[in-house]
């Protein structure tokens, strides 16, 4: 006669871990602990995946998709609310992305005050979506490079890349997902560097070098292979201080890189406030966007998601009253 074990549902294994997860996740962030805290999250976001047949951390690159995607939104430990808005007008898009699969993570240092540690243990546990460089959060003082410094080693190298693309934004900036994809489907997937494209001749005491261009910093794109540059080159690791933008087309000058430049103006803008100023880099929105920068409040997150319709697709339901 055969006996079946009963073993525990799936849903039954994820209850046990969370309080578990959640007290320890707290732990280490009262201690400091930063190396141990990036292990166990990975560590638990597995333990979640097979228990829930779901993954939060950044699978494989789907090769079925045209293009794939590293988004990195900069931003600060406090700034949960921010996090909450973008974590929602990014999931609109990527859910019905189908020409580039793209994954969103939110990029800050470990200068994590006591009051924010509780907040981003159970963001983490919850989301999955938070990234803490081992460093002093800063603005020129060489956080953009252990951003991308950090990648290879975090997500892997060698010929089976696992992105083909990574974005550096501001948490302030809107990027429309499927425009971006459209622009970089047919670009090189070597030697890439796009973005808002700037004179340095405009900018006292410029630091360009031969090519007299940078890429704004509230948003740009690099090729897989230029991040794996930065990580290994001594060029960027001794020239991290500096306005972070003009110091990344520096290096690339310095070493011939990032020949492949493309210049996304008009489509990336600045948010024109009061919309009588216009010119190539400040005007009123345009359909094709790929990004807008510049939404410092909510007022103008607004104005910007009620132009791009960003909710037409909300379903009549006996659950809401209409609010349009």
């Amino acid at each position: 006669m055969s006996t079946t074990k009963n073993h525990p549902s799936p849903s039954s294994t994820v209850f046990l871990l969370l309080p578990l997860a959640l007290l320890t996740l707290v732990y280490m962030f009262y201690f400091n602990n930063f190396h141990v805290l990036s292990f166990f999250c990975t560590s638990f976001v597995s333990a979640f995946s097979t228990a829930n047949g779901t993954s939060k951390t950044p699978p494989p690159a789907d090769r079925h998709a045209n293009l794939n995607m590293f988004f990195g939104i900069l931003t600060m430990p406090h700034r949960h609310e921010r996090r909450h808005l973008l974590r929602s007008v990014y999931a609109l898009q990527t859910h019905n992305l189908t020409a580039a699969k793209v994954d969103v993570r939110f990029i800050f240092c470990n200068s994590i005050g006591d009051n924010e540690k509780m907040h981003l243990a159970m963001e983490i546990t919850i989301y999955g979506d938070i990234i803490i460089l081992d460093c002093v959060e800063n603005l020129n003082n060489g956080k953009t490079y252990t951003y991308f410094s950090s990648l290879p080693s975090m997500l892997g190298t060698g010929h089976n890349r696992p992105y083909d693309y990574v974005v550096k934004a501001d948490d302030d900036a809107y990027f429309r997902l499927d425009n971006l994809a459209l622009v970089l489907k047919d670009k090189p997937r070597n030697d890439l560097y796009y973005g808002m494209e700037l004179q340095c001749d405009y900018i006292k005491g410029s630091i360009c070098g031969v090519h007299n261009t940078f890429m704004a910093g509230f948003g740009y794109v690099l090729s897989w292979d230029l991040v794996e540059w930065i990580a290994e080159s001594d060029t960027p690791r001794s020239n991290k201080k500096g306005a972070e933008d003009m110091m990344l087309a520096k290096w690339f000058n310095m070493r011939g890189r990032g020949k492949n430049r493309y210049n996304g103006v008009p489509a990336m803008y600045d948010y024109n406030a009061n919309m009588s100023e216009k010119n190539d880099y400040k005007h009123y929105f345009i359909p094709d966007t790929v990004a807008i920068h510049q939404l410092k409040d909510n007022f103008k997150w607004i104005r910007t998601l009620e132009y791009f319709n960003v909710t037409n697709s909300l379903k009549p339901s006996k659950l809401y009253r209409s609010f349009h």
